[in-house]
This record gives structure tokens, C-alpha cells and sequence, in this order.
């Protein structure tokens, strides 16, 4: 797969921008841009934030606090699932060395 760059079209809150993106992240930049057209309409539309720069920083913000939030749980999960892991091999580490067999 080529890793070109080409320019793509992307419209937010009724204005056209161009971003060069490589061939391969095209969809992921469209759905980016979708994304933060929605959430920045959603914050105009509900009337209390005025003004671009104002809207845009807002659902900046907003998206990065999800992010941030979906990362802290996909962390807290791994570790959970990493200290699980450990209990059952060591389950199974002590059933081997005693030759038992064990409900795990």
C-alpha cells in the first residue's frame, strides 16, 4: 500500500478545510472530522457557547476527555486481567507441581 500524501476535503461547521493525509489514514481522518463537525454543532446548537474558536476549543476538551477517560479504563481493565493471568497460572503452576488436577 502506497503511504502517499494527497489532500483531503473535510467540512466543519460549514467551512471547507484541506489536510494533507497519508492514502492509508484517509477514513480515519473523515470519521475525525465527522466526529468533531457533530460535537462542535452540538455546542453551538445548544446556545452557550458563542463563537468558533470558543466552540472549537469546547469539543476539543470534551473529545480529549473521553479519550482520557476511555484510556484510564482500558488500563485499569489490563491490569485487571494482567493480575488474573498471574492468579491462574499460579493456580496452575501449583497443580502441576503437586500433580492435582484443579478447577480454575
Amino acid at each position: 500500500m502506497s503511504n502517499r500524501t494527497e489532500p483531503v476535503s473535510v467540512q466543519i461547521l460549514g467551512k471547507e478545510y484541506q489536510v494533507a493525509c497519508p492514502d492509508d489514514e484517509r477514513s480515519a481522518l473523515l470519521a475525525s472530522a465527522s466526529l468533531l463537525d457533530r460535537r462542535m454543532q452540538e455546542i453551538r446548537d445548544s446556545g452557550r457557547i458563542i463563537g468558533g474558536d470558543r466552540i472549537a476549543v469546547m469539543a476539543a476538551l470534551n473529545i480529549t476527555h473521553e479519550m482520557l477517560v476511555t484510556r484510564n479504563q482500558r488500563e485499569s481493565l489490563s491490569q485487571t486481567l494482567s493480575s488474573r493471568i498471574r492468579a491462574l497460572q499460579d493456580k496452575i503452576d501449583h497443580a502441576l507441581e503437586n500433580g492435582q488436577q484443579m478447577d480454575l
